[in-house]
């Protein structure tokens, strides 16, 4: 079955996906978006006041919901029915898919820390990975749009791995919490600074969004707009142009090419039905998750693309990277039994901990090339199923000893950079497919000594902050039993790499395959590495850049009997690099 033919076909509704729409269609391109998942409307589905003591298990996560009974991923997860995936032997990798309008933004920690200029050139630093095709200079004003578009809150703090944005872009960040207050203390005294987290939280009214109220937690969603999801923002935003038809359960299959060669358009499932529809396009955007957009690519076989769609380099599927993670608590002997107050906040920690050691490496102090953070879990939080604390006893003096353990635990969550490997990489499984008849990923996965190493570093500094804290630690697990598996962090990134040649890499810096000039990435395959702050912002950041640079290729070619001519569009995005509002012309 064909469908009508539309100038740009986006792949995706998440981060990537929903913002190269809302640029698009704001040039007045007409663009449909294809989603896997089913339709969601966060302002009728999210359940924010619902109590623990309302769900199953006391909202406790389990295989079906992994972070909980109300987590916003109401469909989807690390294992999604009728969508298998495997591994090679010896490799545990776990595959996040949200299957629902708006992808993983309707969960995701809405962190949103910007690179820096160490980021982008890392293997000119240290000779490890692959450095990217620009640089931090190169960036720094599209940085300045998404942040006030999409809403930051947070502070400049002038630290080496923090870059500034411009007076008046970001919001105020809220009120660290007491126990934040006693890391940042434990911590001057080692030389170690902390700083107000950047979220995608409104602390200020912007649009029709509203300022959050502090009384949910974000990863059932908002229903208000005030913690970013596209489905609140970009997507009606993008609607409200005319502009932009959303299809949902459609499960690209392959993306279709000419008698030449060049992608001519998509052909996808729909899931319901499970009939095949063909659709043609003269743009395409693949904006899918980095493996979900390497999957289709490596299916979309033909004899002039024998090792899958735009992989002359050979780079397809390979340089995946996840953030490295590892935890470490303790209950804090001070915080034992101080008054109770709301403490909510915007849920996520607003004091976290930086990198802090880019000269230490610089002069090679230390055994791993590349950094981390810390992420502070602690505070006064709606009880679940277990409380923290050795709990003895029976009757009036065991729930006496409950309440006073109640908000003494603080947790440092270690997130940091891995570099990429030959160990790391996805291929297709011709032996399994999904339900609709679609070969699955494989994934083959090994972490090296480099990540090891960090996060042995990284035990020991949070060892010595809770020491500090008066809390007792016990033996350290091994940095092997610590670390967590890859894909558990949910930032995978790298498998359609972005470089400065075509011999190894999939894009150029446009997110653009070298292959194929109509056929675009802008999910995070195209990171060039994996640094250790969440990764989100930075997909936005490069979507909105790279359509927008799309709009004026598009635009140059339409009008290219005015050669040279620069057009309102690129005028409009590119002008006050200062931050503000920013419309397409």
């Amino acid at each position: 079955m064909n469908d009508t033919q539309h100038d740009i076909i986006v792949v995706g509704s998440g981060a990537g996906g929903a913002m190269a729409a809302y640029v698009l269609c704001k040039a007045g391109h007409k663009v449909l978006m294809l989603e896997a998942g089913r339709d969601y409307d966060p302002k009728t589905e999210t359940p924010m006041f619902n109590t623990n003591a309302q769900a199953p298990l006391m909202g406790a996560g389990n295989k079906d919901k992994n972070f909980g009974f109300y987590d916003a991923t109401v469909d989807g997860g690390w294992s999604v029915p009728d969508e298998p995936y495997t591994t090679g032997e010896g490799s545990d990798f776990f595959w996040w898919r949200s299957r629902m309008l708006g992808g993983r933004t309707n969960h995701w920690g809405r962190y949103s820390l910007r690179f820096s200029e160490h980021d982008f050139k890392g293997k000119s630093r240290d000779g490890h990975g692959a450095d990217w095709p620009f640089e931090y200079q190169d960036i720094a004003p599209w940085y300045d749009k998404t942040e006030e578009l999409v809403g930051i809150c947070g502070t400049n703090t002038g630290l080496d791995d923090m870059p500034d944005s411009p007076e008046g872009v970001l919001q105020p960040p809220p009120t660290p919490r007491i126990p934040e207050l006693l890391v940042a203390a434990a911590a001057k005294k080692h030389g170690i600074p902390l700083a107000p987290m950047h979220r995608a939280v409104l602390t200020r009214p912007k649009d029709d969004r509203l300022a959050c109220f502090y009384a949910t937690p974000c990863g059932r969603g908002c229903s208000i707009g005030a913690a970013f999801q596209t489905t609140t923002s970009l997507i009606p935003m993008a609607q409200a142009t005319g502009n932009l038809k959303v299809i949902t359960n459609a499960m690209v299959k392959t993306v279709d090419v000419d008698e030449n060669g060049r992608p001519s358009g998509i052909t996808y499932i729909k899931k319901p039905s499970g009939q095949a529809h063909s659709i043609a396009a003269n743009q395409i955007i693949l904006a899918a998750s980095a493996c979900e957009s390497a999957r289709i690519m490596l299916n979309s076989l033909s004899k002039h693309h024998p090792k899958g769609l735009a992989n002359s380099s050979g780079q397809l599927g390979r340089n995946i990277m996840d953030s490295t993670g590892a935890d470490l608590g303790a209950m804090i002997p001070a915080l034992k039994g101080r008054p109770r107050y709301n403490e909510d906040g915007h849920t996520a920690n607003h004091l976290f901990i930086p990198w802090w050691g880019h000269k230490a490496q610089a002069n090679k102090e230390l055994d791993f090339p590349r950094g981390y953070h810390f992420e502070i879990g602690s505070g006064f939080r709606m009880p679940g199923a277990s409380v923290a604390g050795d709990l003895q006893g029976y009757g009036k003096a065991l729930k006496q000893n409950a309440r006073d353990n109640y908000g003494t635990y603080i947790n440092l969550s270690l997130r940091g950079e891995m570099l990429p490997n030959p160990y790391c990489y996805m291929e297709i499984d011709d032996k399994v497919k999904d339900k609709w008849g679609i070969p699955v990923a494989k994934f083959h996965w090994q972490f090296s000594k480099h990540e090891l190493n960090q996060v042995a570093h990284g035990l020991q500094t949070a060892k010595m902050l809770f020491e500090t804290m008066g809390a007792s630690v016990k033996r350290l697990p091994s940095p092997e039993q610590a670390i967590l598996k890859g894909g558990q962090i949910i930032h995978e990134v790298g498998a359609t790499r972005m470089g400065s040649s075509a011999k190894d890499s999939v894009t150029n810096q446009w997110g653009q395959t070298w292959d194929c000039d109509n056929l675009y990435v802008m999910d995070g395959g195209v990171f060039a590495s994996n640094p250790h702050k969440n990764c989100t912002l930075t997909i936005m950041t490069l979507a909105m850049r790279n359509a927008a640079h799309l709009a004026e290729r598009l635009s140059s070619e339409k009008n290219s009997s005015q050669s040279g001519a620069v057009s309102a569009t690129t005028q409009s995005w590119c002008a006050n690099s200062k931050g503000g509002t920013h419309e397409i012309a």
